[in-house]
C-alpha cells in the first residue's frame, strides 16, 4: 500500500480510482486543487502525488515535494511536457505516466469534431429546439475523396487514420521518427502535408521541436477553407495566428479540444464568472469555431485504464518491479 495525493480531482477521478483501487488497495487522497509548489504542502504525510494535464510540476515543486519525503510522481496522462524530468531524475523522484490508455476515445473525438464542424449538427440541433426548421446556413462537404493530413503517427494517429479511411478518404501523414506505416496511409513531409491536405489533425506531443509548429507560416502555405483539428496540446497551435487566419478566412474551420491558457479555464464550472481571457473569448466568437474543454479522452474505457495503468505504476514503484512506463 502505497499513501497518495491525487491532485486535480474531479467526481470522476473519484469515481474510477476508488472503483479500480479495491484491488490494489493503496491509500488515497482525493485534492481538487491542482499541484504547485503552493499548493504541494497538501501531500504532507504521502508518499507518492498522482498529477494531471495542467498541473505545475516544474523545478520548485519538485523541490517542495522531496522534502516532504516523496519520492514517486504519478501522471494519469500520456503527456509529461508539464513535469521537469531532470530535477526529479536529481531528486530522485521517479515518474510515471500512462502511455496508451485508449487511442480509440481521442481519435473518435477527433472525428466527431471534423463531423460537427462540417454538416453542423449542433447548430441544427439548437435551431430545431427553437422550432426553426430551415436548412439556410448549414451546407457541409462530403469528405470521401478529401485529403485528410495527420500530423503524428502514434497509436492515437493509427487509430484516427484506421476511421478517416472508413469515409473513403486519403489519409497523409507526418512524423518524423516513422519510416513504417499502415497499409492505406501515406508518409509524406510537412510542406506536402500542410499544402495539400483538405483537413489536418494534429497528434503528436509537445517539446520544443513541436511548440507553435502550427503558425502565421504554415497557415500561409495550407489550402484556403482548410479544416484543422487538435486533440493533443494546445500550445502546438499559436492560438494568435489561429484567430489571424480565421479573419482572414485562410482556416475555414477549425476544432480545438486543447487550448495554451487551458489551466486558467478547463475543469472548472465559469458559468457563473468572468472570463478574463480575450483570446479565447474571441475564437469562440467565430461560428466555424467548436471548443471542447479537454474531453477527448473522457470515455468509461479510457477513465478505467487510466486508473488502473496509475495504481499498477504506484504498486511496481513501491516493490521495485521494472515497469517500461517509466520516464
Amino acid at each position: 500500500m502505497m499513501r497518495v495525493a491525487i491532485f486535480s480531482t474531479q467526481s470522476y477521478d473519484k469515481q474510477f480510482f476508488n472503483l479500480v483501487n479495491a484491488s490494489f488497495d493503496h491509500e488515497l487522497t482525493f485534492l481538487e486543487p491542482a499541484l504547485s509548489a503552493k499548493t504541494a504542502i497538501l501531500a504532507e504525510g504521502c508518499e507518492a502525488v498522482c498529477v494531471f494535464v495542467n498541473d505545475l510540476v516544474d523545478a520548485e515543486t519538485l523541490k517542495v515535494l522531496h522534502q516532504q519525503g516523496i519520492h514517486t510522481l504519478v501522471l494519469r496522462c500520456a503527456g509529461f511536457n508539464q513535469v521537469d524530468l531532470q530535477v526529479a531524475a536529481n531528486l530522485g523522484i521517479n515518474v510515471f505516466r500512462v502511455p496508451s490508455y485508449s487511442p480509440e476515445a481521442v481519435a473518435e473525438h477527433a472525428v466527431a469534431m471534423i463531423m460537427t464542424l462540417n454538416r453542423k449538427t449542433h447548430k441544427a440541433y439548437n435551431r430545431v429546439r427553437e422550432g426553426n426548421f430551415s436548412l439556410e446556413r448549414l451546407i457541409g462537404f462530403n469528405l470521401s475523396g478529401k485529403k485528410v493530413g495527420l500530423i503524428g503517427l502514434g497509436q492515437i494517429g493509427i487509430a484516427f487514420a484506421r476511421i478517416m479511411r472508413g469515409f473513403g478518404t486519403e489519409v497523409l501523414a507526418y512524423d518524423p521518427v516513422v519510416s513504417d506505416v499502415p497499409a492505406g496511409i501515406r508518409l509524406v513531409d510537412y510542406d506536402t502535408l500542410i499544402s495539400t491536405a483538405d483537413v489536418i489533425s494534429i497528434h503528436c506531443p509537445l517539446n520544443e521541436h513541436t511548440r507553435h509548429m502550427i503558425n502565421q507560416q504554415v497557415f500561409e502555405k495550407m489550402k484556403d477553407g482548410v479544416m484543422l483539428i487538435n486533440t493533443s496540446r494546445g500550445a502546438i497551435l499559436d492560438s494568435s495566428d489561429a484567430i489571424e487566419a480565421l479573419k482572414q478566412g485562410k482556416l475555414g474551420y477549425l476544432g480545438i479540444d486543447v487550448y495554451e491558457q487551458e489551466d486558467k479555464l478547463f475543469f472548472r464550472d465559469l458559468s457563473e464568472s468572468l472570463i478574463a481571457d480575450e483570446q479565447i473569448l474571441r475564437l469562440m466568437s467565430f461560428p466555424n469555431v467548436l471548443i471542447t474543454a479537454h474531453q477527448g479522452f473522457f470515455t468509461t474505457e479510457a477513465l478505467t485504464e487510466i486508473a488502473h495503468t496509475t495504481l499498477q505504476n504506484l504498486s511496481d514503484a513501491q516493490n521495485g518491479t521494472a515497469n517500461q512506463n517509466k520516464l
